[in-house]
């Protein structure tokens, strides 16, 4: 039984956690800069034993490294690794697609697949300016939780879980606070066409073409990355983790 105790310890973990997380993809803390933990500790209001517990897993995640002589220090990523991130999420999200379509999803997994997807469908309106952009992006974010799941693979779920912690490689890494930039709301139209073609292949046993459609999904993260780096530099200092990225 958990006590009230347990309940304090998870909280302040989840708090460092997030916490360290948000400062490091802000771009609070610059590559290769030292985190100290006495700070740290003090501006997110926790102790040391939560917050140490919360850097050790950023460290795994990929976010931090560790320093020889002690501590840890934010990881530099280069364009090579973002698009290494994205094109694994691809290969996890395609593998948890394809084994969904061979291995079957019972109708009451299917039915609440394609009832977001209509809800999805839902967010858009006749000019893309109007769109419910905020909206689209949970909802984004929740189907491709569902896509890791249907195959009923605990292993592969987690894996795609974990891919998709890295900043770049998440289903809404170009999205989130990107509402008023046109080109990425027009990708979001073949976004959503690609989602009803992956729940109809899932459905149709084909998981050979679930497969191609989840890889080539997610690569529209990497257009919308080439559109940042390409087209509209401006926009580098607005989407998470790229302050990270050396362009």
């Amino acid at each position: 039984m958990r006590t009230g105790g347990d309940r304090k310890r998870d909280s302040q973990a989840l708090k460092g956690l997030l916490g360290v997380r948000n400062l490091v993809l802000g771009g609070s803390v610059a590559p290769g800069e030292r985190l100290s933990e006495v700070a740290l500790a003090e501006q997110l209001g926790i102790s040391r034993t939560p917050l140490r517990a919360a850097l050790a897993r950023l460290e795994q995640e990929g976010l931090l490294e560790q320093i020889p002589s002690g501590g840890y220090s934010v990881r530099g990523f280069t364009i090579a690794d973002v698009f290494d991130a994205i094109e694994l999420r691809g290969v996890m999200e395609g593998t948890a697609a394809r084994l969904a379509a061979e291995r079957g999803v019972t109708p009451a997994k299917l039915r609440a697949m394609k009832l977001l997807v209509e809800e999805l469908e839902g967010c858009f309106r006749d000019r893309l300016e109007d769109m419910l952009f905020s909206q689209y992006v949970e909802l984004n974010a929740e189907f491709h939780t569902m896509l890791a799941s249907l195959a009923g693979s605990e292993i592969i779920r987690r894996e795609v879980e974990r891919v998709v912690q890295l900043p770049f490689a998440s289903p809404s890494a170009f999205l989130v606070k990107q509402e008023d930039v046109y080109a990425f709301r027009a990708s979001l139209v073949h976004a959503q066409r690609q989602h009803k073609e992956m729940v109809s292949a899932i459905e149709l046993r084909e998981g050979t073409r679930a497969e191609a459609l989840a890889r080539e999904h997610a690569r529209l993260a990497r257009h919308n990355l080439e559109f940042v780096i390409n087209e509209d530099r401006s926009l580098i200092g607005r989407v998470p983790g790229l302050a990270l990225v050396s362009t």
